[in-house]
């Protein structure tokens, strides 16, 4: 087996990086406080940021390979190239469904690492399979290695992203991921011999690297154009100040300012019910809602388990569990399991709510247990 020569244009190295930054940027603002939106919002946005991180992840590819310079010429099956971008965008959407409608756990957000790992590597070697006139070679080594850098990096990056959903922090992540597609990229290259096929076989119709560049140039554009979008927000965020400055009155008018109670909001048969906090005996995460329960009722509420304990310490609310929170005039029993809890409440159809290891203590301080 005679292995072909090859080499790299270091400026389509360089642009294929840069592709790879911008798309995780994209994708990663996108899906910024997507908490505080409506379901339907939220599907839109993350169908939004599956396209653009998948399609980053096909564009960055794609660009390095036509910086790939190889002895011969050589083509793309374009139906493998075409199913190949559409492999990672479903990976990496699967994988912003789990961070986004389930309850953001620590496993949650190392699935879904490992999910954008396995979207970048899908795609890798699905589009290597579509060259035509040569052959990939793989090696056992090259092949590890390309997996064991995928999953660090795109860990790592999810990890930092969704740690804290600041700004600082997505711009981190988006470094993070970036490395991860290119690393993968240029990782199982470096551990890939390339040899020459007499004929084409063909699965559909094949492509140059002409027709190549033209569907990358385009996406990229696209790609590029999405991240000036959403950089706007951060131009906003930097301006509110600005343009929310309080105005002060004229000496002549009297300001007065006015102080709403506190009210827990619920949907109801398409109707917002605001509900008294005393009335409230437990509050449940449900993804990122909550459930809010009153004597013989229970309540959808459109805040995440995070902004309802915000909103409701200062009321006397005790977060028992990273999943529930209980108004302590409810309570009716507690009792302790081990190293656990369970509370249980006076109210009708209330579910007893469990005490985690974490705030066993805390809760029986409070309880004067």
């Amino acid at each position: 087996m005679i292995f072909l020569d090859v080499s790299h244009s270091t400026t389509l190295v360089a642009a294929s990086f840069v592709i790879a930054l911008v798309a995780g940027f994209t994708g990663l603002t996108l899906t910024k406080e997507l908490s505080q939106k409506t379901i339907g919002h939220r599907k839109i946005a993350i169908a939004l940021a599956s396209v653009a991180l998948g399609g980053g992840i096909w564009s960055m590819h794609f660009v390095a390979m036509l910086g790939l310079q190889m002895p011969i010429l050589f083509y793309y099956d374009s139906a493998i190239t075409l199913a190949s971008a559409l492999v990672a965008i479903l990976i990496v959407s699967a994988a912003l469904i789990l961070l986004h409608f389930t309850e953001r756990t620590p496993l949650i957000v190392t699935l879904a690492g490992g999910l954008v790992a396995t979207g970048i590597l899908a795609m890798h070697y699905i589009g290597m399979a579509g060259l035509e006139l040569c052959r990939a070679v793989y090696t056992p080594t090259g092949i590890l290695l390309a997996v064991l850098s995928s999953f660090a990096l795109c860990i790592a990056a999810f990890w930092i992203a969704y740690g804290e959903r600041s700004n600082r922090n997505i711009l981190l992540g988006t470094l993070c991921f970036g490395l991860a597609v290119v690393s993968v990229h240029f990782v199982a290259i470096a551990g890939t011999r390339f040899v020459e096929e007499p004929a084409f076989h063909e699965f559909g119709p094949v492509m140059s690297n002409e027709v190549l560049a033209l569907g990358v140039i385009l996406t990229s554009f696209v790609i590029f154009g999405a991240s000036l979008w959403v950089a706007t927000t951060y131009l906003v965020s930097s301006l509110a100040p600005l343009t929310n400055a309080p105005v002060t009155p004229p000496p002549t008018q009297t300001s007065k300012t006015t102080t709403m109670p506190l009210r827990i909001p619920c949907e109801k048969d398409g109707k917002t019910l605001y509900l008294d906090p005393a009335h409230v005996a437990i509050v449940r995460a449900e993804g990122h809602y909550t459930h809010v329960y009153t004597d013989g009722a229970q309540h959808f509420c459109v805040w995440p388990i995070t902004e309802a304990t915000k909103r409701l310490t200062d009321s006397g609310f005790l977060k028992v569990h990273r999943s529930y929170l209980i108004n302590p005039s409810h309570l009716e029993a507690f009792e302790r399991q081990k190293d656990k809890g369970l509370c249980r409440f006076s109210g009708v159809d209330l579910p007893p709510v469990p005490v985690s290891r974490s705030n066993l203590k805390l809760v029986r301080s409070l309880l004067g247990t």
